[in-house]
C-alpha cells in the first residue's frame, strides 16, 4: 500500500464492496486531489487501465460538488457511468473519494454500493 491510503481504510473499502456488489465487483480505486491508488483490482482483469486519466476525470467532483450544493434536487450523493461491459460509479467525500468499477448488474445496487463507499470514507474523513 502507498502513502496515499492508510492499510485500514484500503481493506475497510475493498470488504464494504465486495459486501455491497459481490463477484460483480472489477477494481477501487482511492483518490484525492493529489493522487489516486488502485485498492482492488479482480484477478481475472489486466491492470493496464489508465488510472490517473480516470482519475483526473473523476477529480472533476471535487469542483463540481459546489454546484450541486442547495438544489431543489437535493444533496449529491453519487455518480454512474455506464460503459459497454460494466459500470464505474464515484463517491466522493470532502477531501478524498473512491471509483469503483463493477460488471452488469441491477440499477438498485449501486445505490447500496455507493452508501456503502459514502459510509467508509465518512468514517475516516479528516
Amino acid at each position: 500500500m502507498g502513502d496515499l491510503i492508510s492499510e485500514t481504510l484500503a481493506d475497510e473499502l475493498t470488504s464494504a464492496c465486495r459486501t455491497a456488489v459481490g463477484d460483480e465487483l472489477r477494481s477501487i480505486t482511492y483518490f484525492t486531489d493529489e493522487g489516486e491508488e488502485q485498492i482492488y483490482l479482480r484477478g481475472d482483469l489486466e491492470s493496464d487501465a489508465d488510472l490517473v486519466g480516470f482519475a483526473d476525470n473523476e477529480r472533476l467532483g471535487f469542483r463540481s460538488q459546489s454546484v450541486y450544493t442547495q438544489t431543489e434536487l437535493g444533496e449529491h450523493r453519487f455518480i454512474i457511468r455506464v460503459f459497454d461491459h460494466g459500470f464505474l460509479t464515484r463517491v466522493i467525500v470532502g477531501d478524498h473519494g473512491a471509483f469503483v468499477t463493477t460488471d452488469e448488474m441491477a440499477m438498485t445496487r449501486f445505490e447500496e454500493l455507493a452508501k456503502t463507499v459514502e459510509t467508509v470514507l465518512r468514517e475516516h474523513s479528516a
